[in-house]
């Protein structure tokens, strides 16, 4: 017998299939697989364009090689964008969504079919894509970094099935590779603006944490400028590294005016460039800059904070700009482990989490009365306990207590340590009142901080306050209408709709925070809950494996200890829709 040719190459793999094949195949077998070949037939030509090669069809899912990761990434975009318009104009039943993973590696030919872990990661990274999503390894990120026009958030570290070692993946912004948006936000009735990301100007790319920090303080400053409407960080820094037109930044966002520019860092020197445009006419209004050594930077925030604001109108007198101006910590050294920190808060991840902390609290050792900080450290443990990272409940709960204490005792006059200390009282502590207290003062120092929007939202449902909450978490996704991580937003309002009593608003909501972030906890939970309570028992069972598949170790019995719902029918009620999806006591 001939054997056949074995060789090893380098290749980009991507695997795709259909999410919820099996289920759309229960109800029309014949229908659902004449769609499918349709959609197969459709794409062949994209997948020609690229390069690229069918190696094998199985069922639903398909498994393609190309020379280049970039035309696999750019041939998945096509792919997702072609299927988005296919199911816009398709019938209800005939619409499907393709779950991509992208991978570069090394791979065994034989013959016609290529074998190995380069596949396997493959594989694994397309089983944990959101649906009509992409997601890509390490590998791939770097290759591709600056050379699509797709942005990429960062999943953190997952242990993919049957692959010995974590791997970190990155997920596509879907708003980027969807041709059928969401309506784009109407402008303000008052003076609008966002703040994109400031070039690094500095010989080290490892310098970009400092120009994100100085950018996100000139926001803070902004926002506290009451009749101003302020765009969200996590929203302006979804165009970071990208060539922008000012124009289409303003449609996008919803704004009046954009600020741009550049920060260049060298020993102890620092260079602000700035320039303030009207996004809808691209028209320049003002550009300055601004140079001192590291020890005025405050201050330069402060002059660019008052310069555009100036700019943009005369409504603001002196008082409104002295009001704008915060000088967070007097110990620069401080001020740099802060910024840092909060990139890698940022990240969402459990390492980025641990490294944030560590930062958090050498800012801390560094400046014992600096209540941001405070805020920010008790931020990560309530990003532990949302993600399930919490390893000593009762250790890591009472140091929560002690950084959110510290944080509102200090930052009586800061909204970003306010708000981090309410949230981490109301959600860790179950300290409803009080956390609902500082939220509300930090929102009447910065009407504009979405994070204490999203916060007070959380908040108020836990108290029993669903229709509120949908009002603050409605402000909250306005003033962030491209963050990152809105799968938060969306999972919050999932579970305002619940105990609203809307359980199908309520799936589809949760369903939207699943397709963005898989792996996230509450919009799971709500997904079981809600799907059991609109009799969607088939829905409902499908969400509930995957939830324990996530987080194994939740029960009945420890359900109050995820959740700190304040009335007792709130609290039977989502404990009774949980056991009705399967959870166990």
């Amino acid at each position: 017998m001939v054997q056949p040719h074995v060789e090893r190459r380098l290749a980009a793999i991507l695997a795709a299939d259909v999410a919820g094949y099996s289920r759309l195949m229960g109800v029309d077998e014949a229908g659902t697989a004449r769609a499918l070949r349709g959609h197969r037939e459709a794409i062949s030509p994209i997948i020609t364009k690229q390069g690229g090669r069918i190696v094998k069809t199985i069922g639903d899912g398909v498994l393609l090689e190309f020379p280049s990761v970039v035309a696999a990434v750019a041939c998945a975009a096509a792919i997702q964008k072609l299927m988005s318009e296919r199911n816009a104009a398709a019938p209800a039943d005939q619409r499907m969504l393709f779950r991509i993973g992208i991978n570069l590696g090394d791979v065994l030919i034989e013959g016609d079919d290529i074998l190995g872990d380069g596949v396997n990661v493959a594989a694994r990274l397309e089983e944990i894509s959101e649906a009509g999503g992409i997601c890509i390894s390490e590998d791939v990120y770097r290759q591709i970094d600056g050379k699509v026009d797709i942005n990429f958030a960062d999943m953190g570290l997952h242990h993919l099935k049957n692959i010995s070692r974590p791997l970190r993946t990155y997920r596509a912004h879907l708003d980027q590779i969807m041709p059928l948006r969401a309506p784009r936000p109407a402008l303000p009735d008052r003076p609008s603006i966002a703040v994109l990301p400031f070039g690094n100007m500095s010989s080290d790319a490892t310098e970009d944490y400092f120009g994100d920090g100085v950018v996100e303080e000139i926001i803070i400053g902004l926002s506290r400028i009451r009749w101003l409407f302020v765009i969200a960080r996590n929203s302006s820094f979804t165009y970071k590294g990208r060539a922008v037109d000012v124009k289409q930044v303003g449609r996008d966002l919803g704004v009046r005016y954009v600020l741009e520019g550049s920060v260049r860092r060298a020993a102890n020197r620092v260079r602000i460039s700035a320039q303030l445009i009207e996004a809808t006419t691209g028209v320049h209004i003002w550009a300055d800059r601004f140079e001192g050594g590291l020890e005025d930077i405050f201050e330069l925030q402060d002059q660019i904070t008052a310069s555009v604001v100036g700019a943009i109108g005369s409504k603001l007198e002196q008082a409104e700009i002295e009001r704008a101006k915060h000088k967070p910590t007097e110990n620069l050294d401080a001020y740099d482990y802060f910024l840092r920190g909060s990139a890698a808060l940022h990240r969402w991840s459990r390492e980025g989490n641990n490294e944030a902390l560590r930062l958090f609290y050498r800012a801390i050792e560094l400046d014992p009365e600096y209540a941001a900080a405070y805020g920010m450290a008790a931020r990560c443990y309530s990003q532990r306990k949302a993600s399930g990272w919490m390893v000593d409940r009762a250790q890591e709960t009472a140091e929560t207590e002690r950084l959110a204490r510290h944080a509102a005792a200090l930052g009586k006059d800061d909204a970003v340590a306010l708000c981090t200390a309410g949230i981490a009282f109301t959600y860790v502590l179950g300290a409803h009142d009080y956390g609902a207290d500082l939220l509300e003062r930090a929102l009447a120092l910065n009407p504009n901080l979405a994070s204490a929007w999203l916060f007070s939202g959380w908040a108020k449902i836990w108290r029993g306050e669903p229709d509120v909450a949908m009002d603050h978490l409605t402000r909250a996704m306005r003033l962030n209408p491209q963050d990152p991580q809105m799968f938060n937003a969306h999972a919050a309002m999932a579970a305002a709709y619940f105990f609203a009593g809307r359980y199908e608003d309520a799936s589809s909501w949760a369903n939207a925070a699943i397709r963005e972030q898989p792996v996230h906890f509450i919009g799971t939970c709500v997904a079981a809950a809600s799907h059991a309570l609109a009799g969607q028992a088939a829905e409902a069972t499908e969400a509930m494996t995957r939830l324990r598949q996530l987080y194994p170790d939740l029960r009945l019995s420890n359900l109050n200890d995820c959740f700190p719902i304040r009335q007792p029918d709130d609290a039977a009620r989502w404990a009774g829709a949980l056991e009705s999806a399967g959870l166990p006591q």
